[in-house]
């Protein structure tokens, strides 16, 4: 009778151990003979705790709880990518699925869906936001620590200063390394694109004077490149194709139809409307973000580009021709 008392308390840690199977999507077979580690965060930041192997069966198991003394996560590394399961307190534990694939040098199946440059002018610079939609249809991670993934164009004038996230399908922007090619101005980010959707956020600033020429290059290959001004701003140059107001922030959205641009501005940043007159269901502004960003260019506003990808998106989704280049 007394062991019958027991068994519930033997069970219980034993159904909280964390139990899985790593999937390697390349192959299309289980992963054998992967480390999985089990980190948690904390005051320290993300702390690794333990680790266990898979068999041959992918499968795997670890003896913690994943709901205890916060959030945690699972990561495996396979062809030195590293591959992330979030554990938010309350998640399950047992048949956990992460999915990894094999690395590859090449990117034949990567292109660059959506490039959008915002362009922000104001009080003697000028802010460039550019927000690159990355899509990879293969069964491959395109990883290139020599040569970079996708490549951008950097102005003489930004003085090679730039901040850059990336944003992994279903993970988290961090910040992105970048480095200076052997072509002048076109720099690349040193990041892996995984199959799905990769989005990168960069930003810089460059002296501005109204009406001045501002000119550019495309080095990513688009497949649609779009250059955005502000509401309040006016954008005039050779290649561009108007697309209208984007409706919510009434920022002028141009498809660009070759791989170079100069544009004139003029004008200045719409004023956020008052509290009192804003419509409480109508969602986030991006005007209210502009002002700042004038007192600190090196902000990245990527709820700003996020609003502008959405509504465009909804606004042209009958006419998907108009957006090519």
């Amino acid at each position: 009778m007394r062991k019958l008392l027991l068994l519930p308390f033997l069970v219980v840690p034993l159904l909280a151990n964390i139990t899985g199977t790593v999937n390697n999507r390349t192959t299309g077979k289980p992963q054998a003979g992967a480390t999985v580690t089990f980190y948690r965060f904390g005051q320290g930041g993300m702390q690794p705790v333990t680790s266990a192997k898979t068999d041959a069966q992918g499968n795997f198991a670890i003896d913690q709880e994943p709901g205890f003394q916060g959030p945690s996560m699972l990561r495996v590394e396979i062809d030195n990518v590293t591959y992330n399961h979030m554990m938010p307190p309350g998640s399950r534990a047992q048949g956990v699925i992460i999915d990894v694939y094999n690395a590859s040098k090449q990117g034949a199946d990567v292109k660059v869906s959506k490039h959008m440059i915002l362009l922000q002018p104001g009080n003697g610079q000028m802010t460039v936001n550019e927000t690159f939609l990355v899509k990879n249809s293969g069964k491959t991670t395109w990883f290139d620590p020599a040569n970079g993934t996708v490549h951008f164009y950097l102005p003489a004038a930004a003085g090679g200063q730039i901040e850059m996230q990336g944003s992994a399908p279903d993970g988290v922007p961090i910040p992105v390394p970048t480095e200076k090619t052997s072509k002048p101005d076109v720099y690349t980010a040193k990041f892996e694109i995984k199959p799905g959707e990769t989005r990168f956020d960069l930003n810089y600033t460059v002296p501005y004077t109204e009406g001045a020429d501002f000119s550019g290059k495309i080095v990513s290959n688009d497949e649609n490149t779009y250059l955005i001004a502000p509401n309040g701003v006016d954008m005039q140059g050779a290649n561009l194709q108007d697309l209208g107001q984007e409706p919510r922030t009434k920022a002028k959205i141009y498809g660009l139809t070759g791989d170079t641009y100069s544009v004139k501005l003029s004008g200045a940043v719409a004023a956020a409307p008052p509290p009192e007159a804003a419509d409480s269901d109508s969602g986030p502004k991006i005007e209210e973000t502009m002002p700042r960003l004038y007192r600190n260019g090196k902000l990245i506003i990527a709820l700003a580009l996020g609003i502008l990808a959405l509504g465009f998106v909804v606004l042209y989704r009958s006419s998907p021709g108009q957006l090519q280049k």
